[in-house]
């Protein structure tokens, strides 16, 4: 019997989807992803250049000529290799009037379970490379009085070592949000609908910087992986976090899954399978690109 095609059509469907259902989306379609060489299968390496400055030149004079830049290669190595299945026998699927479809099933999974991981991930290994590199977060106790001020610290500090104003985002949790909604300082547009009866009272861009809302629990310092997802030992509560895309790559290398049909191998079950090997960095020459305020 031919193999049914739905694990194909599930995994266009899946990278298609990554940027629009992830909380940090943006993250993994940030331009990096397609700009650096795989050296193999699972390491890609960034390139960097360095050059001295410019000198007093004359019109007389003949300076000895010799090179002035070095170049560089920075390796990341992919090690976040995740898989999961699971047989679905037809019975199931007829009896419950289709509820247990492998559609419905997968769909179940990746909105309650891969996703969810997959933000996790990012998150606490982003923090994980940054503070590996010596970088300390602000751990202000954030405030209705204080919010914007922290803001603005976790800003000019991006501002102070040239990170582009465009594109940045700030990703927080629903507190921060509301923090930032009742600021005291904070300048409100408030836009009046359906007859003056109703108002939208969402902020979403301080200045020039998008604000995305993100889940308390999807922002932690360290998670448990041993299966799914969970809060690891020690973690810090994020408040808020500060990026510009260009500041991380979000590699996938391999990526599998595919439904087979039951058969005398399968006892008659559906056997759904999938995996993949992907990972999160952050480019340790635009580390300053990233900025986090935590709990103390």
């Amino acid at each position: 019997m031919e193999k049914l095609n739905y694990a194909t059509e599930y995994s266009q469907a899946l990278a298609q989807a990554f940027p629009y259902v992830l909380y940090f989306g943006a993250l993994y379609n940030t331009p990096n992803n397609g700009r650096y060489r795989w050296v193999n299968s699972k390491t890609i390496e960034i390139p960097s250049i360095k050059t001295t400055g410019r000198v007093d030149a004359d019109r007389d004079t003949i300076s000895t000529a010799k090179r002035n830049y070095a170049n560089g290669w920075e390796p990341k190595t992919l090690s976040n290799f995740r898989k999961w299945s699971t047989l679905v026998h037809p019975r199931d699927i007829d009896e419950t009037n289709h509820i247990a479809s492998i559609q419905n099933i997968t769909q179940v999974y990746n909105e309650e379970q891969k996703f969810p991981e997959m933000d996790a991930y990012t998150i606490s290994k982003i923090y994980a490379d940054w503070a590996e590199l010596g970088k300390t977060a602000d751990t202000t106790a954030l405030t209705i009085e204080n919010v914007l001020e922290v803001f603005d610290k976790l800003n000019k500090n991006m501002t102070d070592k040239r990170v582009p104003l465009n594109g940045r985002i700030l990703y927080c949790t629903s507190d921060i949000d509301e923090l930032i909604k009742k600021a005291k300082d904070i300048i409100k547009t408030v836009s009046v609908k359906d007859g003056g009866t109703a108002y939208n009272r969402i902020v979403t861009d301080i200045d020039t910087v998008k604000i995305e809302v993100v889940p308390s629990e999807l922002m932690k310092t360290v998670y448990d992986f041993t299966e799914g997802w969970q809060t690891g030992t020690g973690a810090k509560q994020v408040n808020m976090f500060l990026v510009h895309p260009l500041a991380v790559i979000t590699p996938i290398s391999y990526e599998f899954a595919e439904l087979d049909p039951p058969s005398a191998g399968s006892e008659g079950k559906y056997v759904y399978y999938e995996e993949s090997q992907e990972d999160v960095f952050i480019l340790n020459k635009k580390a300053d690109a990233i900025q986090f305020n935590m709990e103390a």
